[in-house]
C-alpha cells in the first residue's frame, strides 16, 4: 500500500492509504477528492483527472507517453510540467508519500 496525499488549492488535504495496483483517479474518486472526476472511468480518454505532481515525485510516478501528452493538451487548467493524469499513475510501495495537487478548473 501507498499514503498518498491530494492537496487542493483552498488548503485542504485528503491523504489515504491506496491498494498496490489501483489507479491514483479510481482511489481519488473514491474518497471524494475534489475536482478529480474520472468521467472517463480512467480509460485516457478524458483529461478530468488532472493533477500536479510534487516535484520530488516525478522521476518516481513515471514518464508521459504519447496519449497522455496528447490529452493533456485538453485539461481545463493550464498544463504545467508536472502536469499528470492520476488515471496513468499506478499505486504501489514506491510510491508511499506522494502529493499530488488537485488544480480548481478555472
Amino acid at each position: 500500500m501507498a499514503n498518498i496525499t491530494w492537496k487542493t488549492e483552498d488548503g485542504n488535504q485528503i491523504t489515504v492509504d491506496v491498494k498496490d495496483g489501483l489507479n491514483l483517479m479510481e482511489a481519488a474518486t473514491a474518497n471524494n477528492v475534489p475536482y478529480v472526476e474520472g468521467e472517463c472511468g480512467g480509460c485516457l480518454s478524458c483529461a478530468t483527472c488532472h493533477v500536479f505532481v510534487d516535484a520530488a515525485w516525478l522521476v518516481k510516478t513515471g514518464e508521459v507517453d504519447e496519449i497522455e501528452d496528447t490529452m493533456l493538451e485538453m485539461t481545463d487548467v493550464e498544463r504545467r510540467d508536472n502536469s499528470r493524469l492520476s488515471c496513468q499513475i499506478t499505486a504501489g510501495p514506491e510510491l508511499d508519500g506522494l502529493v499530488l495537487f488537485v488544480p480548481e478548473p478555472e
